[in-house]
C-alpha cells in the first residue's frame, strides 16, 4: 500500500473525524478545544492523494500521570473503507517519533472500548477507572511511555 504521512490542518481532520467518530452528529461535535494551537498538531494518512486517516496531539498533562512532559493523542479516525490496513498503527506510529523528538516522555488517550485492543497491540496500558463520554460511549484511560 503506497501512503504518505503529512502533517494537516486541524479543518482537514475535522473532515475524517466526523464520519468516524461523530457519524449523524453536527461537524462542530468533531471540533476540539485546542485543535488550533501553536502546540498542538496533526497528521494525516494520504492513499493516492486522498485523505484517509487522521490523529490529533494536543499537549495536555493528565492528572493519573506523574510525569512532566506529555501529550494526548485525540481523535484518531481511520475512514471505514481503509480500516483494518494498518494505517492506524502507521500514522501513530509516526506521531510517537515525532514527540520523541522533542523529549515527550508520555503519550495518552481517552480510548474508546472497541479501540482497547488496538492500544493494547501499540503497548499502551489502562489507568484508571472506565468512564462514560455522553452519547459516545464507555472509554478508558490509555498511556505509553515513549
Amino acid at each position: 500500500m503506497n501512503h504518505t504521512i503529512k502533517h494537516i490542518s486541524a479543518t482537514e481532520a475535522h473532515a475524517v473525524r466526523h464520519p468516524v467518530l461523530r457519524a449523524g452528529k453536527p461537524i462542530e461535535s468533531c471540533i476540539f478545544d485546542g485543535d488550533d494551537l501553536n502546540t498542538t498538531f496533526h497528521l494525516g494518512a494520504f492513499i493516492e492523494n486522498k485523505l484517509v486517516a487522521v490523529c490529533s496531539f494536543f499537549k495536555c498533562k493528565h492528572p493519573l500521570l506523574p510525569e512532566e512532559f506529555q501529550y494526548q493523542l485525540r481523535g484518531m479516525a481511520v475512514l471505514n473503507e481503509y480500516q483494518n490496513l494498518g494505517l492506524g498503527q502507521l500514522i501513530l506510529n509516526h506521531g510517537e517519533v515525532l514527540l520523541r523528538t522533542q523529549n515527550i516522555q508520555i503519550i495518552w488517550c481517552n480510548a474508546r472500548e472497541k479501540a482497547i485492543g488496538f492500544y493494547k497491540k501499540m503497548d499502551y496500558t489502562i489507568i484508571g477507572d472506565a468512564f462514560n463520554i455522553e452519547h459516545i460511549g464507555l472509554h478508558y484511560v490509555m498511556y505509553k511511555t515513549l
